[in-house]
């Protein structure tokens, strides 16, 4: 006897939440519902477009769905995903996972309570550059992670930590696979009254070590993570999707090599990393399809969408130490998904 494909559906149809419904209207495993959009016009403009139902509220979408995908702003995602959650449905829900701590377990409480799955949308986790690297990385003992962008007024009402920097706390803690011991961190504001760039550097209990740099203020995109263990040394390009490893060859004489100088390329061997083509957020909403199937674990789940928040949400306290007067750094005016 064949499953019923899961009837999904989108709540929030912004820049981002426009894709979420486009790319859900046409994967089969599922069947796409509609979407709700509080903005009537903006509502208007995407039914027509992608020739999908607009509801007219959050409850008519609900009574017609197993499951939502949350891309409201961050201020708005407790409220949304608590209602889909009371009212039996899974959901996947934007990154961050909500505002505060407190309202990350009250929603976790609700998925227990009515076995709902809850995916967070820590997209680089479909990155290819990391989907390529998976097979190579044991035990890093040091990650080196720098993000930068120009300035958008989309998400800079609050600290560049919660906005931007989020995106790699995920990827650190999901790489190390351990607890974090200890946070230092450094940032400023620059455009906005609140921190525009921010450094930090988390010490994990197993003893790996991980930097972060994260700007909102530069000329030019970057996206890069550096990976070293004792295998090798990875070097991944997340804008791009590509990456290499570096490691020592095999048939290298360590006893020559200390006596002379040689060219690198004489005792390191340089790998390409190759993963298959995809875009990342199709492939995360795949994903989500596929558990609410049974096919497939959720790739961030909701207890690790709230251990990125709970990171965060730590670096912006220890740089608020050091500005007290700087404005809007904690959650009171998180920045929209």
């Amino acid at each position: 006897m064949s499953v019923p494909p899961p009837r999904i559906g989108v709540i929030g149809t912004g820049s981002l939440g426009y894709h979420h419904a486009r790319i859900l209207r046409d994967v089969k495993a599922a069947r796409f519902m509609g979407f709700h959009e509080s903005n009537v016009e903006r509502a208007a403009t995407v039914s027509k477009e992608l020739g999908i139902r607009a509801y007219g509220s959050i409850a008519e979408l609900l009574a017609d769905v197993d499951a939502v995908s949350v891309v409201v702003p961050t201020r708005a995602h407790f409220a949304v995903a608590k209602a889909a959650l009371a009212a039996g449905k899974h959901v996947l829900i934007e990154k961050p996972i909500t505002s505060t701590l407190e309202e990350a377990d009250e929603l976790l409480a609700l998925a227990k309570d009515s076995a709902a799955i809850v995916q967070i949308g820590h997209i680089e986790r479909f990155n290819r550059a990391i989907r390529a690297a998976a097979p190579y990385i044991e035990q890093p003992l040091f990650l080196d992670s720098d993000r930068l962008a120009p300035f958008n007024p989309r998400g800079a009402d609050v600290a560049v930590v919660l906005d931007l920097m989020i995106h790699d706390i995920d990827l650190l803690l999901s790489l190390v696979g351990a607890k974090v011991r200890e946070i230092s961190a450094a940032g400023i504001p620059v455009l906005t009254p609140s921190v525009d760039i921010a450094n930090a550097r988390i010490t994990f209990e197993n003893g790996a070590v991980a930097t972060i740099t994260a700007s909102r203020v530069s000329r030019e995109r970057m996206r890069k993570l550096r990976i070293f263990q004792r295998n090798g040394y990875l070097s991944l390009d997340l804008a791009s999707g590509t990456g290499e490893l570096y490691r020592l060859r095999s048939d290298v004489d360590l006893a020559a090599l200390v006596l002379q100088a040689q060219p690198l390329e004489a005792f390191v061997e340089r790998v390409a990393l190759e993963a298959p083509e995809g875009e990342p957020l199709k492939l995360e909403l795949e994903n989500f399809v596929a558990a609410l199937r049974g096919d497939a674990k959720v790739a961030v789940s909701g207890e690790e969408g709230r251990d990125a928040l709970a990171v965060a949400l730590r670096i912006v306290a220890d740089i608020e130490r050091s500005l007290p007067g700087v404005a809007a750094l904690r959650t009171g005016a998180v920045p929209g998904a």
